[in-house]
């Protein structure tokens, strides 16, 4: 007799999922799933490579190949005496797991959706919304004291001989916790906006 209240699908997937194999052995199901693991791990790392470098984040969308990438290119941050460079990502994105995915996705998403919109892509219309998308940055860059920044300048290599009095001053308030870089150094890869004059 037919049961009435067959299984749906989720309990009929799960008990499939749970019974023994009687077509391939245990360790062929083990090294499958090593070898599927392995290709995602590495497949990760390959994606996060490639979408790591400033050619893809500086070319991928139109708004960064038009407006910003070229003034990331003109920044103390691409070009300097002494030839170390910080990319987009070393700036923009967290360097640990999985806080690195989950920003990533985050971001490409929403990158994406305001390139459809067509909320950033002429001069005009970036311009107006600059003081918007800075403030986000920075914002993310208070939240996490710098953390980016942090990654390349260490303030325990700071010389204050090498530093002028106004910054040795500033930068004082940071070692006490009462500032953070961003609160300072806004401007240092990117054109820095104007405030919107209020109505």
């Amino acid at each position: 007799m037919a049961d009435p209240n067959p299984p749906g699908i989720g309990r009929r997937l799960l008990r499939w999922l749970a019974s023994p194999s009687s077509r391939w052995p245990v360790a062929v199901l083990l090294v499958a799933g090593v070898l599927v693991g392995a290709a995602m791990v590495v497949g990760t790392q390959v994606a996060i490579a490639v979408t790591g470098t400033d050619e893809f984040c500086g070319n991928a969308c139109h708004s960064h190949r038009q407006f910003v990438y070229p003034e990331h290119k003109l920044s103390v941050h691409y070009g300097n005496r002494t030839g170390v460079r910080a990319s987009c990502s070393d700036c923009h994105v967290p360097h640990t797991y999985p806080a690195k995915l989950i920003y990533k996705v985050r971001a490409g998403v929403v990158d994406a959706i305001a390139e459809a919109r067509g909320t950033i892509s002429t001069q005009e219309k970036f311009d107006a919304q600059r003081w918007r998308l800075a403030n986000m940055v920075w914002d993310e860059m208070r939240a996490d004291n710098s953390a980016h920044c942090r990654s390349c300048h260490d303030p325990e290599a700071w010389d204050p001989k090498k530093q002028s009095e106004d910054a040795v001053k500033q930068h004082k308030k940071f070692l006490n916790g009462k500032a953070t870089c961003i609160d300072c150094h806004t401007g240092v890869a990117h054109k820095e906006p104007e405030e919107p004059k209020k109505p």
